[in-house]
């Protein structure tokens, strides 16, 4: 049973940067498949990005070239570089892994409690 813990998350000003931080708990996380989804008041949760375990990567449109996701397997953590953020990035961020998934829907089997980011205008 893998646990994931976000952190990195609070407050920016539009045009600013944030990092957000996972860390697993698995001692196999180089097997794993790593993503962050976000979710809004009131709206469903997102595909942000996901880093597999061969370490290709994919965004969304809206974040390309905006958001970086990344890993450190020695650590067991996993990344979210978040620049130029904008109000309508105010969300909870999720972290999740899973060993074979690595698409856009949110059928990860293992997810973190989320970190908030706020963007003020």
């Amino acid at each position: 049973q893998m646990e994931l813990v976000e952190s990195g998350g609070g407050l920016v000003q539009a045009g600013g940067s944030l990092r957000l931080s996972c860390t697993a708990s698995e001692r196999t996380f180089n097997n794993y498949n790593m993503a962050w989804f976000r979710q809004a008041p009131g709206k469903e949760r997102e595909f942000v990005a996901t880093i597999t375990w061969k370490f290709d990567t994919y965004y969304t449109d809206s974040e390309k070239g905006r958001f970086t996701i990344s890993r450190d397997n020695f650590k067991k953590m996993a990344f979210l570089q978040m620049n130029s953020l904008k109000p309508e990035d105010t969300a909870v961020y999720f972290c999740a892994a899973d060993q074979w998934y690595s698409g856009e829907s949110p059928e990860y089997a293992y997810w973190g409690q989320g970190t908030q980011v706020t963007v003020s205008s």
